[in-house]
């Protein structure tokens, strides 16, 4: 599981990358589903959201994604860019925000590779003054879409009934 170390508190980027890094870094080894890793992510949260992650429950499953990865026994591994393109709003001395793009693979311990996570990911960020270190006090995050399973025909995917035409 990714440990970042060395991370420059006062540099809101490397705090944004570091916890994104962690938060999608999965491993069905250890984790019950992908929320553990957002656990994990913790310590980078401000006070106000850790306590809402700590206390949040997922309404359903782990999903598909992740029950394939449990399927090979998976750990995932991520790769952080920025995906700033000049628009959004500039820093201030205890406020910043951090667009990022999570590409992620998935690696079997039985030998299987597959797609790991995908997102784009918008972070608000907050600290107490200059010099303090930057926290994530916000994020939105936009999964990319997972393509059908190849095991699956158009047919079965979905069906071509309507109620004005039943099949």
């Amino acid at each position: 599981m990714p440990s970042p170390s060395g991370v420059d508190g006062a540099d809101a980027t490397e705090v944004a990358e570091a916890w994104a890094e962690v938060a999608y870094g999965h491993d069905t080894k250890y984790d019950s589903g992908p929320h553990d890793a957002m656990l994990r992510s913790a310590r980078w949260f401000t006070a106000k959201k850790a306590a809402a992650e700590r206390s949040y429950r997922p309404a359903s499953g782990a999903g598909e994604e992740w029950n394939t990865w449990a399927d090979h026994k998976a750990w995932t591994t991520v790769g952080v860019t920025s995906d700033d393109d000049g628009d959004g709003p500039v820093d201030t001395d205890v406020l910043a925000y951090r667009a990022l793009f999570v590409e992620g693979t998935a690696h079997g311990r039985d030998g299987w590779t597959g797609t790991g996570p995908r997102a784009n990911v918008f972070l608000k960020l907050t600290r107490a003054g200059r010099g303090q270190p930057w926290r994530v006090a916000d994020v939105t995050a936009v999964e990319a879409a997972v393509p059908p399973s190849p095991t699956l025909s158009p047919s079965t995917s979905a069906s071509t009934a309507s109620p004005d035409h039943p099949e």
